[in-house]
């Protein structure tokens, strides 16, 4: 003899299977994300509070002018990562991202040094929306004010 739900109670069922999936989703792709939604610190928050020697950070700021070091095998580079508060050393071993330059923001994957300062793991290089590559330069008739004349008059 097979006992049969009713449909009332399918329907809870199915409710609560439904549920228990979405929450299960929700739960995996949390903790997929936690690692790369971390938040950074900048400079003046990194100088404030004592970052245990070793234990991951994620640290973001300028490019200081004047501040980039190269290592004699190219490998490697140092230099100060700043708010306009404080400022940090930072070391990265390793190639930097192309748009990574004195003066442009970057963030930097790392831990706390001995010394105070950064040893970072991963640099990303941060630009504005208005990039524009080198080799393209100032296109003729492209300039940004042109651009918005042709837009306000399209006769033009």
């Amino acid at each position: 003899m097979t006992t049969r739900l009713k449909p009332k109670h399918q329907r809870l069922v199915l409710a609560i299977f439904a549920l228990v999936a979405v929450v299960a989703a929700g739960l995996l792709a949390a903790s997929a994300l936690k690692d790369e939604a971390a938040y950074f610190m900048t400079p003046a928050e990194f100088a404030a509070s004592p970052t245990a020697v070793g234990k991951s950070a994620r640290l973001g700021g300028m490019v200081e002018k004047g501040s980039i070091v190269s290592a004699p095998d190219g490998l490697g580079i140092a230099f100060i990562a700043t708010d306009g508060k404080a400022s940090v050393r930072v070391t990265y071993r390793g190639i930097v991202p192309d748009l990574f330059r004195e003066g442009s923001g970057m963030v930097a994957d790392g831990h706390a040094d001995e010394t105070g300062g950064f040893v970072a793991t991963r640099i990303l290089a941060k630009h504005d929306a208005r990039y524009m590559p080198p080799q393209l330069g100032a296109m003729p008739g492209e300039t940004p004010d042109e651009i918005a004349r042709t837009i306000e008059d399209p006769a033009r």
